[in-house]
């Protein structure tokens, strides 16, 4: 039997990588001679880079830059194997994780580190960057990002707006002849999987600014900055930014992507697969598993396990999960057609602590248990 083992990152606990070699070694504990490949995903959010990497033998490049409050910090991106394609993820530079909870601020926090590593990315000659854009501190519409890349936002004076989503309300006009000069050349994917336009009700500043530290008048403000920004860019750069599903993700970066790189916005598991070779990694599968630390009704909506269960299905191949836990909204996910069955890993109540902390033997004992049923069930 040929299987796919094709996890996330199982939060906390273990690396999609690390899950994976869990349940193969489960598996192979009841099915010795099974074909196992391991396969580790992500979905466009925190480990992407890695699986990539991993995945392509490619390398990781490290680089002081500007972080959200405008001191420097250490990231690192990737470059695949091709040489050619970077995978950046927004969080390192410019995420919540690295401002303290006290200090958060969307009014002043900026995505001009996200700017530098696509910078340095340009500089080192590639043609392509996948840029992940979940767990942002900022609010600035990539603005940012933008002024790193050599965009002057303008005041009605001629100056310089200083960093943070609150000074683009003061902004009268955008100059490109600074901007850049690789950057024309280089394809831009977003991987983002939130359809929130920029502004209004379900946009990025009222959607996401409380978690940020943003109060309900600051929310309000950095809304009719939104609008602002969004009015310049479209009369200076001829880009409607505006009502774009997805323009809203990570404080409004997803659409100053698409108005300063003509960037393209795609779900995160899609590049992902696509980047990995999913087509050929499914030639010839019988069954495939995958899994995350949580598995809920909102799994349908971009995650991993739902977006590989996805491309499996295409292929009749039988979809198993395995969740940290299983709420029992996940069952959306069998009423779907998505998978054919889900099981939660965790034996008795424990605390979620505990669970964590012993994720890699549970793996590997409901890994056992499956390959013990698959296996009486092929042998009569």
């Amino acid at each position: 039997m040929k299987i796919l083992v094709a996890p996330n990152a199982f939060k906390e606990a273990l690396s999609a990588r690390e899950a994976g070699e869990a349940i193969k070694g489960g598996l192979l504990r009841a099915l010795p001679d099974s074909d196992i490949t391991v396969l580790p995903i992500a979905d466009g959010g925190d480990g992407t880079i890695e699986v990539l990497v991993e995945a392509t033998s490619g390398q990781f490049i490290e680089k002081y830059v500007t972080g959200p409050l405008g001191e420097k910090v250490k990231a690192s991106f990737g470059i695949l194997g091709d040489g050619k394609t970077a995978v950046i993820e927004m969080a390192r530079s410019s995420g919540l994780a690295l401002v303290p909870k006290e200090k958060r601020n969307p009014a002043i926090t900026t995505t001009y580190g996200v700017g530098e590593l696509i910078k340095e990315a340009l500089e080192r000659g590639v043609k392509r960057i996948l840029v992940g854009i979940g767990g942002s501190a900022t609010n600035d519409g990539g603005a940012g990002m933008a002024q790193a890349l050599g965009a002057k936002l303008l005041d009605k004076e001629g100056k310089e707006l200083p960093f943070g989503g609150l000074a683009l309300k003061d902004l009268a006009s955008i100059n490109m002849s600074g901007f850049h000069p690789l950057a024309k050349d280089c394809e831009v994917i977003v991987m983002a999987d939130v359809k929130n336009p920029l502004c209004g009700p379900k946009g990025a500043s009222y959607v996401y600014g409380p978690q940020k530290g943003g109060t309900e008048e600051l929310i309000e403000e950095l809304d009719k900055a939104l609008f602002n920004f969004a009015q310049v860019i479209r009369r200076d750069l001829g880009k409607d930014i505006l009502d774009l599903p997805g323009s809203g993700a990570a404080g409004g970066l997803g659409g100053g992507l698409v108005a300063f790189l003509d960037a393209k916005l795609k779900p995160g598991i899609d590049v992902v697969l696509e980047t990995l070779g999913i087509e050929e990694k499914l030639n010839g599968v019988d069954l495939a598993i995958s899994g995350e630390g949580k598995i809920d009704g909102q799994t349908i909506f971009g995650k991993g396990p739902a977006g590989i269960a996805k491309k499996v299905k295409e292929k009749n191949i039988p979809v198993i999960l395995f969740g940290g836990s299983v709420d029992d909204d996940a069952e959306i996910l069998k009423e779907e057609g998505l998978v054919d069955a889900i099981f939660s890993i965790t034996r008795g109540p424990v605390s979620l602590e505990e669970s964590i902390k012993h994720t890699r033997g549970q793996l590997e004992w409901i890994s056992y248990q499956i390959g013990g049923l698959i296996k009486a069930l092929t042998s009569k």
